[in-house]
């Protein structure tokens, strides 16, 4: 049997596969935590990456690493880390991403550059946070480097990254497949070094003990390829974030910003948006109520569709998408006959869902086929958030089984470029499907609360694509 390892390097912790590369069997694996930060110490990725594979990787003959999207990582000419890495749920960096938008020209100018428009999370916004904010470490940059990205040369010495985790930075065009140190000019006040872009499948180095090692991609792109996704196959993601993704053939760019054009780990591409209210919105349902998680699925299923005419607008931590930073949670149409535990949970539900319907929407509003949904992350597992999805999407919904999705890609990628075959092993998903009734009068009351909350016009909110 021949041994792949794959890497996860999250913003929580570290976790590694060791796969049959063939079939996919996982064999072993292992994890170990990361602090509870939004900038951190490289070497903790290293000494957490150590502890995750003790023991795990004998046998092993080739690994990759995926990573948590969009942090900066600065080196000086001695290869020595400057400062902590800016990870990207670190928001400090959002006067600059307005800033920069400003300077070439408006949304549209970026999204044409680099398929997204920036915003805090991106690294080109971190590295001019960086220039204003401290010009010494920002002059002594050598080398900028991805999370992913810095793992890899730990690994193998070699300064390497991919198009799917590129294309997060805000200095990398899907379109014309190359780097735009322009905009890293433009932020930085000067044009540090860049990594290689590998490709796909290519093996980018070794480590000491001889192991081989493959470019790695970006979390969302390894989860992409370790669930086998194929162009109008979509996957919603919920865990304290949420992320709606499809793979595409053709590139995107959204002047709007709802949809992030990334690439993908194949040389196709992965349009996605992002929301910061998903899991958490269930969590803070549960502690109003004063019941148990478990029992916000039985209270939800207990409610018919509609919540009795309530709709919760779910942007309790403000929101990414649409982009009201400052915005609040709301709960409309709320009578004494529809006042019961039920239909709050139920509105929660169908709320946290129907913003994700939004980004489906969006997607297809680029062109994006979206014929199917994957549902992952931790709330896919409530089965009141498996119903509800299959009343809102609108196309089928499958829950695939419960497992590594990042590190499982970064394992399939591995066996890949060992092989040397044109395309990746063809490794099963276990997936379980969801009985599709879809209830139209949901989502046209969630649309109903967003014009009345927020004064939009139908057709012409912050996720129209088309504005």
């Amino acid at each position: 049997m021949t041994l792949v390892a794959g890497v996860d390097c999250g913003t929580q912790s570290t976790k590694v596969v060791v796969c049959d590369a063939a079939s996919g069997r996982v064999v072993r694996s292992g994890s170990a935590p990361h602090p509870d930060a939004t900038e951190v110490d490289p070497e903790i990725w290293w000494k957490a990456f150590a502890e995750a594979s003790a023991g795990l990787l004998d046998g092993v003959e080739a690994m990759a690493v995926g990573g948590q999207q969009h942090g900066m990582v600065c080196l000086d000419a001695a290869d020595r880390v400057l400062r902590p890495a800016i990870l990207w749920n670190d928001t400090r960096s959002a006067p600059d991403a307005v800033e920069l938008i400003g300077e070439l020209g408006g949304a549209g100018r970026w999204a044409e550059a680099t398929g997204s428009v920036p915003v805090a999370s991106f690294t080109v916004t971190k590295l001019r946070w960086l220039a204003r904010n401290e010009p010494e470490h920002a002059a002594r940059t050598n080398t900028v480097l991805l999370p992913h990205d810095w793992l890899t040369w730990r690994l193998t010495g070699s300064f390497t990254t991919d198009r799917g985790d590129a294309s997060g930075t805000g200095y990398w065009s899907p379109s014309t497949q190359d780097w735009r140190p322009d905009l890293l000019g433009l932020a930085l006040g000067r044009e540090p070094g860049l990594p290689r872009v590998a490709a796909p499948a290519e093996i980018v180095g070794r480590t000491g003990d001889g192991i081989r090692v493959a470019a790695g991609t970006g979390d969302n792109a390894a989860a992409a390829l370790g669930l086998g996704l194929h162009p109008g196959d979509a996957v919603v993601s919920i865990g304290t974030s949420g992320t709606v993704y499809a793979v595409a053939e053709s590139p995107t760019a959204d002047a709007t910003g709802t949809v992030a054009g990334f690439a993908d780990a194949t040389g196709r591409h992965l349009p996605l948006v992002a929301t910061l209210n998903a899991a958490r919105v269930l969590g803070a349902t549960t502690n109003l109520l004063g019941r148990p998680v478990a029992e916000l699925t039985a209270l939800a299923l207990a409610a018919r569709p509609g919540a009795g005419g309530l709709a919760f607008l779910p942007y309790l931590d403000g929101e990414r998408t649409p982009n009201l930073p400052d915005a609040t949670g709301t709960l409309t149409g709320l009578t004494r006959a529809n006042m019961t535990p039920e239909n709050l949970a139920r509105a929660a539900v169908e709320g946290m869902l129907c913003a994700l319907a939004d980004g489906l929407d969006a997607l297809r509003g680029l062109g994006v086929p979206v014929n199917r949904v994957r549902l992952i992350g931790g709330a896919a597992a409530s089965a009141a958030v498996r119903h509800v999805a299959g009343t809102v999407f609108d196309v089928p919904v499958t829950v695939p089984a419960p497992a590594e999705y990042v590190a499982l890609g970064a394992a399939r990628q591995a066996a890949w470029a060992l092989s040397g075959a044109a395309e990746a092993p063809d490794w099963p998903v276990e997936a379980t499907g969801v009985e599709a009734t879809t209830v139209p009068a949901v989502r046209e009351g969630y649309r109903a609360a967003q014009e009345s909350v927020l004064g939009w016009t139908r057709g012409l909110s912050p996720l129209s694509t088309g504005e």
